[in-house]
């Protein structure tokens, strides 16, 4: 893909009502950008179905929820969970007795970690081990819904895994280094990818965000089959990142947060996509604008392609609403200080020598650099500190609006997909804010 495919229209759903069925595939924890569509769903009138990524016990043994456990997270997502752990990654998989990754993992320090090799037959058993599983759950899984969906029904499969760091107690140290550290505390994310640690994660990434897709949409053929047949249709979603359009300067342009570690199996998800429309499957990945939620906040800086979000409003047909997320925005920072000086500060950011080099689409995901994270995290704290609670932010404020906004735009999409792959840039999130205000 040379260059991103961008969603032009608003779209209109006219294919979901009630009595469809739409299921959650991932488990819904916290502020996230599912909320959002699920929302849609709700407003609809379908029946909402959800999975659970299980819990381990205190010998890392994958189990279903308790009965109390499910009776939380039926109530928290609105709907009925089917209670078989579709825990997705390999890092805690390993054929009976013998060391996980994450175990493998455990001997790494600071001082040996670039260089430690990993063995890599082991550990592709291991990941042997968790695929099957994996699969064996789906399968689980599939069954139930079976019995759970009438013939003639239309159904949205919204995938929602993502992740897989492996719990390694260095990691954490890089990590930080990485997304957070500037200046002496300032660490490459290439160095971290050339190593076996973090081709282990990577590997671990396309399990989970990426793979999971796959194993969806080949897991639910029968019930696709089945329901095409009697005259319903069957819809696969998905979440990507890979940048998106914000306005810099007066245009919209491509930008990214760097580095997206995340960003290879973000286009292995991409790819299973366009395999499986071209095959007359309707399965689309999303990439959203990046928004602050409880995983993303790692990332220092995320939030800050955010902010021109408030520009795009006052550019997308304006009204009252605009007028007054404006206002509250402003009531969020110290006296002194308005959204306009914000803004410069962005702007400022954006214009950099060291920013510019990092627009370039058809690169991505790059790697991070000593000026490049110096400038990002150095900005966002320059504006969290303009605000009067760090708890209290604009990029807050901002994410919870285009959580709804892309909800609307992915559920009146999914009702006649245009493209595998589809970009929603800030242009077409400010037209839905001001719609619905």
């Amino acid at each position: 893909m040379t260059s991103p495919v961008s969603l032009t229209e608003i779209p209109q759903n006219n294919l979901y009502q009630k009595g469809d069925v739409f299921v959650l595939f991932g488990e819904l924890f916290g502020r996230g950008y599912v909320t959002g569509l699920l929302d849609q769903a709700k407003k609809a009138g379908m029946e909402i179905i959800g999975i659970t990524v299980g819990r381990r016990d205190e010998n890392n043994k994958l189990r279903p929820l308790t009965d109390e456990e499910l009776a939380q997270a039926e109530a928290n997502l609105g709907g009925r969970i089917i209670n078989v752990p579709a825990m997705a990654g390999f890092d805690l998989d390993a054929p009976e007795g013998e060391k996980t990754p994450t175990d493998l993992l455990a001997s790494l320090t600071l001082e040996n970690w670039e260089t430690e090799k990993l063995d890599w037959a082991h550990i592709e058993k291991c990941r042997q081990v968790g695929v099957s599983r994996f699969q064996d759950a789906v399968a689980k899984i599939m069954a139930e819904l079976e019995g759970m969906i009438a013939d003639g029904r239309n159904v949205h499969f919204a995938h929602t895994m993502a992740g897989g760091i492996p719990k390694a107690k260095v990691f954490l140290v890089l990590a930080n280094r990485i997304y957070k550290g500037r200046g002496a505390r300032h660490m490459s994310s290439q160095v971290l990818l050339d190593s076996d640690l973090g081709k282990l994660i990577l590997q671990n990434f396309d399990e989970v965000s990426a793979n999971t897709f796959r194993h969806l949409i080949e897991g639910s053929t029968a019930i696709r089959n089945r329901i095409e047949k009697s005259g319903g249709q069957v819809r696969y979603s998905a979440y990507g990142y890979h940048g998106t359009g914000i306005l810099i300067g007066d245009e919209y342009r491509w930008q990214t947060y760097t580095n997206y570690t995340q960003g290879y199996a973000k286009m292995k998800l991409e790819a299973i996509a366009e395999e499986a429309y071209a095959s007359g499957i309707k399965a689309t990945v999303f990439n959203c604008p990046e928004i602050r939620t409880n995983s993303s906040d790692v990332f220092a800086g995320i939030e800050l392609p955010l902010l021109p979000l408030l520009k795009a409003l006052k550019k997308e047909n304006p009204g009252a609403r605009t007028e007054k997320i404006w206002a509250d925005c402003e009531a969020l920072l110290v006296e002194g200080a308005t959204v306009e000086d914000v803004l410069k500060k962005i702007a400022d950011f954006q214009a950099s020598d060291v920013m510019i080099p990092f627009y370039d689409f058809n690169n991505w995901p790059m790697p991070n650099s000593q000026g490049q994270s110096d400038i990002t995290i150095g900005t966002s704290q320059e504006i969290a500190q303009m605000h009067k609670d760090g708890k209290a932010l604009i990029s807050d404020y901002l994410s919870v609006l285009v959580v709804e906004a892309t909800g609307a735009l992915i559920f009146g999409e999914m009702a006649n997909p245009s493209a595998p792959v589809l970009w929603l840039n800030h242009d077409m999130v400010a037209r839905q804010i001001n719609k619905a205000g």
